[in-house]
């Protein structure tokens, strides 16, 4: 019995930890990098994620790369003439003691010139480095939703 106990902790382990999708840098907490599912056709997709800086100083989000896009660009949506108007940024600040969504309609990556549509299928899951001025370089996986998450935390 206690061998059978064993085998199956040791095959929900890593499960369990696929279900995290948490990632640290130094202080900064970053939460369940998601993107949606690509539309056929769709030239370009955007991923999502939330970083809370749980330090006592600001950092600044400055780049992100990834080996499915030609480019990822950190986008923003503003409201201008009556209109929600998408708009590449330099970086985003991440200030202490502050939680920073990029969600849709909000801040978020936006990716350019994918190279493997099949990575942005449901329940596939991509590398994504975030770069921070502060923090430094830090590697996710990115999972493929069909839809957006009820919440995130």
């Amino acid at each position: 019995m206690l061998k059978k106990a064993l085998l199956l902790a040791a095959f929900l382990l890593p499960a369990c930890f696929a279900q995290a999708h948490e990632y640290k840098a130094g202080s900064l907490l970053i939460g369940h990098p998601w993107s949606m599912e690509l539309p056929p056709n769709a030239p370009t997709v955007a991923a999502y994620f939330i970083i809370e800086n749980k330090g006592d100083s600001d950092d600044r989000l400055i780049g992100v790369d990834t080996p499915i896009a030609g480019q990822a660009q950190l986008h923003e949506h503003v409201h201008a003439d009556g209109l929600m108007k998408m708009q590449h940024v330099e970086a985003v600040d991440i200030p202490a003691g502050a939680k920073v969504s990029f969600a849709p309609m909000a801040w978020h990556v936006m990716l350019l010139d994918l190279k493997d549509r099949s990575k942005l299928r449901v329940g596939q899951r991509f590398p994504m480095t975030l770069h921070f001025e502060k923090a430094g370089d830090v590697e996710v996986q990115v999972v493929v939703q069909k839809q957006a998450p009820e919440h995130q935390h």
